[in-house]
C-alpha cells in the first residue's frame, strides 16, 4: 500500500498556507500554540540565527506533541505519514530584531528606519516527520534549516508609508512590510530567497521532504511563476535581484 502523507503546517499565516498550497499535497494548518501563545521572546544575548532555528523547533514540537488535540489531524495519527512543518522569520536592522508592529505608530517607526536601507531577513525551518502510529518507526526530526536574505528598501516617500500603514497590511507582518505587497512594493534589491522573506523559504522546504520521499515538482519553477520573481534557485540567477 503506498505511503499517504499528510502535511501539517504549524502556523496560520496565510502567507505560509498559500506557498504549502503550491506543492499540491494535503495539508492541514493549525496554531502552534496549543494552550496559548508560544512566547518568542529572544533569550538573553541569543542572536537572530539561532533565534529562529529555536523557535521553529518550538513551534514544530509543541504541534507534533499534541497532534491527538487537533480534530482535523487527530482521525490521520494511525494512517497517514504526518510531516510538521513550522516556520520563524525576523527582520534585522543595525543587530536590532524587527517583529510584528503593535500599533500603526510602531509599524511607521519600522517604515522610517527602513527606508532607503539594507537589512537581513533571517527565516528557521523546522520539519518533524511522524510515521503511522501502528508503524514501527518512531518521529524523528527530519531536520533544521536557516536561510539569510539581504534586502535592500527603496527611499518610498512619508506619503507612501502613511498610506501603506493605513491600509493595515503591515500590522501582521515581521518589519512592518511585505515583500509582495504592491502597489507599495518596498524592496528594491535583494540578494537571497524572495519565499523565504515572506516566512517560508521553499527551496529548504524541498529539501526537507525530500528526505521523506515525496515527489516534489521543480521548486524554482513553480516558484518563479507564483511570485513572478525568478527564483533563488534558478541555474541563471547569480546575482541579487532587482525588483
Amino acid at each position: 500500500m503506498p505511503v499517504q502523507y499528510h502535511l501539517v503546517l504549524a502556523s496560520t499565516s496565510p502567507r505560509r498556507r498559500e506557498f504549502l498550497a503550491l506543492l499540491g499535497f494535503p495539508f492541514t494548518a493549525v496554531s502552534p500554540g496549543v494552550d496559548g501563545e508560544i512566547d518568542e521572546t529572544p533569550l538573553p544575548a541569543e542572536p537572530p540565527d539561532r533565534l529562529v532555528q529555536r523557535l521553529s523547533r518550538l513551534k514544530a514540537h509543541t504541534v507534533a506533541e499534541n497532534l491527538a488535540a487537533f480534530s482535523a489531524i487527530a482521525g490521520l495519527i494511525e494512517t497517514h505519514d504526518l510531516i510538521v512543518i513550522a516556520a520563524d522569520t525576523v527582520v534585522v536592522l543595525d543587530n536590532a530584531i524587527l517583529g510584528k508592529p503593535a500599533s500603526p505608530a510602531e509599524a511607521t517607526q519600522m517604515l522610517k528606519s527602513l527606508r532607503g536601507r539594507q537589512h537581513d531577513v533571517y527565516s528557521g525551518l523546522t520539519l518533524i516527520h511522524q510515521p503511522p502510529s501502528n508503524a514501527s518507526k518512531s518521529k524523528q526530526p527530519i531536520a533544521t534549516y536557516l536561510h539569510r536574505s539581504q534586502v535592500w528598501m527603496r527611499p518610498y516617500t512619508y506619503a507612501e508609508i502613511a498610506a501603506y500603514v493605513a491600509g493595515g497590511s503591515p500590522l501582521d507582518k515581521a518589519g512592518a512590510y511585505g515583500i509582495q505587497d504592491q502597489p507599495f512594493a518596498p524592496v528594491e534589491r535583494l540578494d537571497g530567497c524572495f519565499t523565504s522573506v515572506m516566512g517560508l523559504p521553499l527551496a529548504q522546504l524541498a529539501e526537507g521532504l525530500d528526505q521523506t520521499g515525496l515527489s516534489l515538482p521543480e521548486i524554482s519553477l513553480l516558484c518563479s511563476s507564483h511570485t513572478g520573481v525568478t527564483c533563488c534557485q534558478a541555474p541563471s540567477n547569480h546575482q541579487p535581484a532587482r525588483l
